[in-house]
């Protein structure tokens, strides 16, 4: 199966995404493009893709390394089913993300006053 290889500003392009990120990307192992003779990046349709789902996990609020936790799961060609799972994987951790955010408003909204949570009591 011939793939048809993208340069960084291609699959940025493709992505959505600047050049930049393309190559932090690849820098931190989140995609890996293969080298040209002249040692130029090329990517593949696939790495556009990851890109897609790094992107939604960055928004969920996960770190690099958690995110690269999570596509170091996938097979190198992984199918609907694969992704599939990681877009789980992707929900629960926004539910977690949204259900913290949701203890921490309370936190605020409750009836302790938000100094009272910061203040330590007096003897």
């Amino acid at each position: 199966m011939t793939t048809k290889l993208m340069t960084v500003s291609a699959l940025a392009q493709a992505s959505k995404v600047n050049a930049s990120a393309v190559r932090f990307y690849d820098k931190h192992g989140l995609i890996v493009g293969e080298r040209t003779s002249g040692n130029q990046r090329r990517f593949s349709e696939e790495d556009a893709c990851r890109i897609k789902v790094i992107r939604v996990a960055q928004r969920v609020g996960l770190s690099v390394s958690e995110i690269s936790e999570l596509l170091n799961d996938l097979p190198s060609e992984p199918s609907s089913s694969d992704w599939s799972v990681v877009g789980a994987k992707l929900q629960a951790a926004g539910q977690e993300r949204i259900d913290q955010l949701n203890q921490a408003l309370a936190e605020l909204t409750g009836p302790v006053q938000l100094c009272d949570v910061f203040t330590p009591p007096q003897p």
